[in-house]
């Protein structure tokens, strides 16, 4: 039985790899050894970075709100509090987005759940 050589697969292995490092430069782009590390370091930095984003944009969201409460008169504590009193059952990202884009609403918000 004849042997049968891997360079078809083994080539599509490599194309595969230098494929995805489209975009990376030097070596860590042309070299197999090289561009592999700089592909697998790559995924675990994206694999970090999507569970950061989440994070970074619940403080995004809580700075543009605790901002918007104060320009009313409240804390940002005070006003969550409020809130949960109330059964007012908006999350962290709706709330900044009524903040930023209709502040009016936010107002009328703020003053139908301020604590007497």
């Amino acid at each position: 039985m004849a042997r049968i050589k891997p360079s078809v697969a083994s080539r599509s292995r490599r194309r595969k790899i230098l494929k995805q490092t489209k975009g990376f430069q030097g070596g860590r782009r042309r070299l197999l050894r090289t561009a592999t590390e700089a592909l697998h370091r790559a995924w675990a930095y994206a694999y970090n970075d999507r569970k950061l984003r989440k994070r970074e944009f619940r403080g995004l969201w809580i700075s543009r709100i605790s901002a918007a409460a104060k320009m009313n008169g409240i804390s940002y504590s005070r006003l969550i509090d409020a809130m949960k009193k109330t059964e007012v059952q908006l999350n962290r990202k709706m709330l900044a987005e009524i903040a930023v884009r209709h502040p009016e609403d936010f107002a009328r918000l703020v003053q139908g759940i301020r604590p007497t």
